[in-house]
Formats: structure tokens, C-alpha cells, sequence
């Protein structure tokens, strides 16, 4: 189905086609050749009337015309057909413009018979590679992983939904000095990563406690022992070197990781799947020519022993250029090779035109020398951009980074787990309410969904750029801008919906005059595709959750003041089931796009 145009679109291009008419190109009151842009209408929503355009003010400046008489020329062409119930000059030379009761539900109509509410596909979509969730291997993952894999598992779904071809890339750590020290040791307890009693496959719980025992005991030996310390550092060359049994052994440490990450993402409600798990390691083969076309081309260049490359504008404290380290003195190679072989890969392998890097704004210096390099070498030009979404940190209630009682940093799962235990209590004091009651199995589930859930939002509702602070007791309430709060709404609908009778689609009635909370319901819901890609082309899943928010609240109004099934003809009855279905399945396909789950029941 063709995407349906909003009733703003409709508006702004009423107003736009009345300016042309009032203001015909070449007349005596507009004598200048128009530049791209010229009379925008600058529509938007209004207090004072379903919209408001305030661009006869600019337009009446540049003419050196009076404002409300330009207005009032342009309004006297406005051809409002079915769409306009009524536009007026106000103000200085504002146009508040009213629409047509029978417009808001013919448009909201179009949008309801179509799956996708009206989204249109991009006009002309891409290839989109996608760097998130990146743990480390042999490691624990901890709070600070939670916003990249959220806010990156949420830019999947919007771009994949506006029709982008996205590749998901996790790049963990799997490479490294550290490998040196566990896989010796593991070569000296070759039990250490044994599963159960009778060997089988471990859980996610189980890989973890192995890895975190092991990381613990392997460094304790290292620390204290000088003589294991050389075996470990002998086993660095060995792995770097491609021996067959120490890369068997350093294959166990990411086998044994990935089980415990599957696990936690699974935990997250998040589809992670192997192949698209390419760590440091993948890049290997690339590094030596990465570094070869680096140097062949004068862009890295050699100072004291290391390959560099070095940034008129970037300097440390001591006025000092800080360069971009490629490959160090001693041979080895930093995370600048790394990263720039994935560019390689990204751009002239995966064919990609964006490439979108889901990471903490503390590396944000290192992708900006990431990035000008490979612009310098001419691997990103006008037709492929990379850009890092740098994201805030997660704070406690006090303010500061999230930690512990202990000052450590929160396991993920952990936080997790208490989330889950927070908004089960929640589902559990309101399941007798629910029609049938709520089953134990049910509560567990419905516990899992609202306190995932509450997790995600609260760092969507967020832009990614901010800090927000973490604080459980208002993420799993009931009121104010929560998961949760969007969760009950929807579950109200669907009650409201199942009372009804019917498994039929509600009909609208254009016919009908709307009370002003319908009207304002279905304004705001016809805006929805407007958002969806705006939030897409930004990277900013933040603007779903804020109006997914607004359509909760507006319903809520409705709610109060419309009787739904006790409305007084039958025609408002349907029409009204017609608003409250639109509105669940708009809550539901704004929240899978956020990742978060919407129960039938609550």
C-alpha cells in the first residue's frame, strides 16, 4: 500500500499552494528569482488550533510586506475543500488553521487499513552496518554494556522497519595481551572450563562463573609468579604467531564467552546471532596491508619506531600533537588497525553507505582520528559517512556512575534480575484485576516483560547523548513516563476491545463531529509515520518513546472523558473502538520498535 500522507503534509501543502497563487512567481510583489525552500509554510501543532503557520512573518520581511495583510492574502486562497473546516489570521500574521472532524478520521481510516499505519519506505534506502553490543570475551558483562546493545538492538528495528538493509555487527573483544595469561593457564587446568559433572553444555550462568573463576585465579598467578608470567607472554607470540593448539585453547575462552553473552541477550529480549559476531580476531588477516596502504600512501608515518598518524587540530596538555597510534614500536598492532580494517570491510565487502559505531562517548576522541583517517585515505567520501552515536553513562539516584554498595561495578545480569524482581511485584498486586485473573505462569511472564522493558525505555526515552540515572523505583511505576505506564495503556485497549465482542475491525465513521479529546487522539495519532521517520534518519529512538508517551496520555484523556461501549449511538461506539484499536496497534508497533514487549493482559 502507498505511504498516506499526514494531514500536516496535506495542510503545509494547501498553505503552500495559496502562497504561490497570492505571491505568483515574477509578480511586482516578488521580483527575485525563489531559492530552494522559499515559503515554507513553518507549520506545526497549535494550542490555539490543530496547526499554526508562522511563515508569513519571514516571508513578509524579506518582501518588506505587512505581515498580517500578506497572511490574510494567502488565507483568502486557501482552497479548503473537505480537509479545512477553518483558517485564520492571528496575531502578528500567524495562520491557525482547523481541519475537518471527517478529515482526522478519513486519514486516520487509510492509516488503519494499512500494516504498517501508513510508515512509508525510505525514498531511497542503503546499506547501513551497525556497530553495538561489543562485550568482551573472558569477561563479565557489566552496566556499562546495556546502552550500546539497547540503543543499537532499537536503531535495527527503526532502520530495518523504513526499509534499510542493515548488517549487525558485534564487535568484541576477542584479541589481546590478556589471552597470553588465561590460555596458559587454562593449559595448566585444562578443567577449568569443564561443564557440570557429566561434562555437558553449560548455561549462561554456568559460563560466566567458569570465565570470572578463571580470570580471577589466571591473574592471581600472574601477579605472583615470574616464571608463569614469561610462559604467558610466550603465549602471546604463540597465538599472534597462529599455533594450532594455542588457538584451540583461545577458541574455548570465545566458545565459553559466547554462551554466557547468548544468555544475557537473550535476557535483554535481543535476537544476537553468530555470524554477525565479528570480533577483533576477524580483522587479522587485514592489519599488515591495512598499515602497508597507511604507509604507501604517506597518511601514517613513522615516529620513534611506530607507524602514526598525526592531526593538525588535536593536541594533548602540552600543546603537543597526539597521534593516532596504528602499529606500535614493538610490532604490535593497536585498536586503530583494528578499526580500520573494519572499515575496509564494511565499506568494500559489505558495500555499505553508513556506517553507524553504537559506542560510549569516551571513545569519541579515538573514532574522530578513526574516522579522518580513512577519509584522508579516501575509504569514506561523499558516498559513505560514519558517524558514532556516543552515548552517555548510567548513574545511580546519587548522580555518579553506577555502582555497588561495595563501589564495584553491577553485574548486567544482576540488574537485570532485580528489575524483573521490581516489576513482578508490580504485575502481581494488580493480577487479580485482570479478567480472568493472572495464572503464577502469566505473572512470571508479564514480570520478565514490564521490568525488561522498564530497562529499555528508561535509556530510550533518553536521547543517547545524555547520562540518565538508573533508578528502579521509578522505571517499574505505574505513572509518568514509563514502560510500564505505555504497557497498562495498551493492555486497557485491548480489554476495552475483547468487552466488545468482536475479533472484527472496528469501522470508522467519517460523519461523525469528534469531542475535542477524539480529536486530539487522533491528531496525534496520525502523526505517527512523520515520527517513525524522523527518529530513523536522526538515530533517535528517543523521539518514538517521547510520542508513544504523549498517544499513551492522550488516550488516557480520551479514555476519561469518551465513553467507549457506553457511548450514545452505535455508530460512536464503533467509531471510538475504531480510535482505541488504531491506538493499541500504533502503541504496539512504536514499542517493537523499541524492543519492548506489549502484554495482551496486565
Amino acid at each position: 500500500m502507498a505511504s498516506v500522507p499526514s494531514l500536516a503534509t496535506q495542510v503545509r501543502q494547501r498553505v503552500s499552494d495559496a502562497l504561490a497563487v497570492a505571491l505568483p512567481e515574477g509578480s511586482s510583489a516578488d521580483p527575485s528569482p525563489r531559492p530552494a525552500g522559499w515559503g515554507d509554510p513553518m507549520l506545526r501543532r497549535s494550542d490555539r488550533a490543530d496547526f499554526q503557520a508562522n511563515g508569513m512573518l519571514a516571508l513578509a520581511k524579506e518582501l518588506k510586506a505587512k505581515p498580517r495583510e500578506l497572511a490574510g492574502r494567502v488565507a483568502a486562497q486557501v482552497d479548503g475543500g473537505d480537509l479545512l473546516a477553518e483558517v485564520e489570521v492571528s496575531g502578528p500574521g500567524f495562520l491557525n488553521i482547523t481541519v475537518t472532524d471527517a478529515a482526522i478520521t478519513s486519514n486516520l481510516a487509510a492509516r488503519a487499513a494499512d500494516d504498517r499505519l501508513g510508515v512509508p519506505y525510505a525514498d531511497a534506502p542503503g546499506t547501513t552496518v551497525i556497530d553495538y553490543a561489543q562485550p568482551n570475551v573472558a569477561k563479565e558483562m557489566h552496566v556499562g554494556h546495556l546502552r550500546s546493545a539497547v540503543i543499537g538492538d532499537s536503531l535495527v528495528r527503526l532502520l530495518e522497519f523504513t526499509g534499510e538493509t542493515v548488517v549487525r555487527r558485534h564487535h568484541i573483544g576477542d584479541w589481546g595481551t590478556q589471552f597470553g595469561m588465561l590460555i596458559q593457564y587454562l593449559d595448566e587446568h585444562p578443567h577449568e572450563l569443564d561443564h557440570g559433572a557429566a561434562g555437558g553444555p553449560a548455561s549462561g550462568e554456568e559460563a560466566a562463573s567458569n570465565l570470572n573463576r578463571l580470570y580471577k585465579a589466571a591473574r592471581a598467578v600472574f601477579d605472583a609468579d615470574d616464571a608463569f608470567k614469561e610462559r604467558a607472554r610466550r603465549r602471546v607470540v604463540a597465538l599472534q604467531s597462529g599455533d594450532p593448539e594455542t588457538r584451540a585453547l583461545w577458541q574455548r575462552f570465545v566458545d565459553e564467552s559466547k554462551l554466557y553473552f547468548f544468555s544475557v541477550f537473550d535476557k535483554l529480549d535481543m535476537e544476537v546471532r553468530d555470524a554477525d559476531i565479528v570480533g577483533e580476531s576477524g580483522y587479522n588477516d587485514m592489519l599488515d596491508e591495512t598499515c602497508a596502504l597507511l604507509a604507501d600512501a604517506g597518511v601514517a608515518v613513522d615516529s620513534e619506531g611506530a607507524l602514526c598518524v598525526f592531526f593538525d587540530d588535536i593536541k594533548g596538555q602540552d600543546g603537543q600533537p597526539v597521534p593516532l597510534i596504528v602499529r606500535k614500536s614493538d610490532g604490535g598492532y593497536g585498536y586503530a588497525a583494528t578499526d580500520l580494517s573494519a572499515i575496509r570491510d564494511r565499506v568494500f565487502n559489505l558495500k555499505a553507505q553508513t556506517l553507524l559505531y553504537v559506542v560510549d562517548h569516551r571513545q569519541s576522541l579515538h573514532f574522530r582520528m578513526v574516522f579522518e583517517t580513512a577519509r584522508r585515505m579516501g575509504w569514506l567520501d561523499d558516498g559513505v559517512t560514519a558517524v558514532q552515536l556516543a552515548f552517555g553513562t548510567v548513574l545511580g539516584k546519587d548522580g555518579k556512575p553506577f555502582k555497588t554498595r561495595a563501589g564495584t561495578t553491577v553485574r548486567l545480569e544482576d540488574l537485570l534480575d532485580e528489575a524483573i524482581d521490581r516489576a513482578s511485584a508490580v504485575v502481581r498486586e494488580k493480577a487479580d484485576k485482570a479478567v480472568p485473573p493472572l495464572t503464577e505462569a502469566e505473572i512470571a511472564e508479564r514480570g520478565t516483560q514490564v521490568g525488561i522493558g522498564a530497562v529499555k525505555y528508561a535509556d530510550l526515552s533518553t536521547s543517547a547523548a545524555r547520562d540518565y540515572k538508573f533508578d528502579l523505583d521509578q522505571m517499574v511505576s505505574l505513572n509518568g513516563d514509563t514502560s510500564v505506564y505505555l504497557q497498562y495503556a495498551y493492555a486497557r485497549i485491548r480489554s476495552i476491545l475483547r468487552r466488545a465482542g468482536s475479533d472484527a475491525r472496528p469501522v470508522p465513521h467519517p460523519e461523525l463531529a469528534l469531542e475535542p479529546a477524539e480529536r486530539a487522539l487522533g491528531l496525534h495519532a496520525d502523526g505517527f509515520a512523520a515520527v517513525v521517520a524522523e527518529a530513523a534518519e536522526e538515530h533517535a529512538p528517543h523521539k518514538v518513546a517521547a510520542y508513544l508517551y504523549q498517544l499513551a496520555s492522550l488516550f488516557t484523556t480520551f479514555y476519561e472523558h469518551c465513553p467507549v461501549l457506553k457511548a450514545d449511538t452505535p455508530a460512536q461506539v464503533e467509531n471510538r473502538l475504531f480510535l482505541a484499536d488504531l491506538t493499541a496497534r500504533t502503541l504496539h508497533t512504536g514499542m517493537d520498535l523499541l524492543g519492548i514487549r506489549t502484554p495482551e493482559r496486565l
